[in-house]
């Protein structure tokens, strides 16, 4: 009954990071970019008495185990990283990744993070930064004062005019062999870890790279239906967990009643 408490409480625990999960999935719903995540478990190690195929005597063998569990954990938050709907703004700016893809972006250490949110502004040097003032990279011009016509075409090539003519530029994106890996550091943002792979550069449009679409931005692909029947699972589980809980309390209360 002790082994039947600690798993119980395994489950409740479990499931209480599965509402955790869900619970920012719905709280990004509006979040430019965001990728919704899903908690995998995994059963614990079991409790043995005899095993399958163990000598039973008489050159007779087992044909079954006897084996019980001691309650599950959680063990990964998988990225989904499918396809948002892409709204469509009218910013000059504001550029969406409609594929496979990361924009560029250079931190405060010199380091590279990469996100999929393309809100996109200018500084007072008309250096394109995203919404928290890091430089976006991988080829967007500096845009001077007085720029009007600046276009991005789906392939990523820029071009605006200026006082002194049309200047252009061609904007480059990334990739990862495995973007689950991507360590996720807030603000929109990811990082490169030894579970990715290396950045990948290439040309929006080309060789299975996402292609570019300016005046819109890639929605979250959270769907709230799915998280509400998901925050209704996690809630009944939780609450059979509890009840288990309760049901080996009381056989012990009953034990212990017996033995006085």
């Amino acid at each position: 009954m002790l082994r039947a408490l600690y798993s119980a409480a395994s489950g409740m625990e479990s499931q209480q990071m599965n509402l955790d999960v869900i619970s920012n999935n719905l709280a990004n719903v509006n979040t430019t970019g965001f990728k919704m995540s899903k908690l995998q478990f995994q059963d614990t190690l079991y409790q043995t008495t005899h095993a399958a195929g163990s000598q039973a005597g008489g050159g007779n063998i087992i044909p079954s185990s006897l084996q019980v569990g001691q309650g599950s954990v959680p063990v990964a938050t998988e990225r989904i990283w499918t396809q948002g709907d892409l709204s469509q703004t009218g910013g000059t700016l504001d550029v969406a990744i409609q594929g496979s893809g990361f924009f560029q972006v250079q931190m405060p250490d010199g380091t590279l993070a990469y996100s999929r949110d393309g809100a996109f502004k200018t500084d007072a040097a008309g250096v394109v930064m995203t919404s928290d003032g890091y430089p976006v990279q991988g080829g967007f011009p500096t845009v001077p004062a007085g720029t009007t016509n600046i276009t991005v075409s789906p392939s990523g090539a820029v071009s605006y005019t200026t006082a002194s003519g049309v200047t252009t530029g061609q904007v480059q994106i990334v990739r990862f062999m495995n973007p689950g890996g991507l360590d996720a550091m807030g603000h929109n943002l990811y990082k490169e870890t030894g579970a990715s792979g290396t950045a990948e550069l290439g040309t929006p449009g080309a060789n299975g790279f996402g292609s570019l679409q300016q005046g819109s931005l890639e929605l979250s692909n959270v769907s709230v239906v799915q998280e509400m029947v998901n925050l209704i699972l996690a809630q009944r589980a939780y609450e059979v967990n509890s009840k288990a809980v309760q049901a080996a309390d009381e056989m012990m209360q009953q034990s212990n009643g017996m033995m006085r």
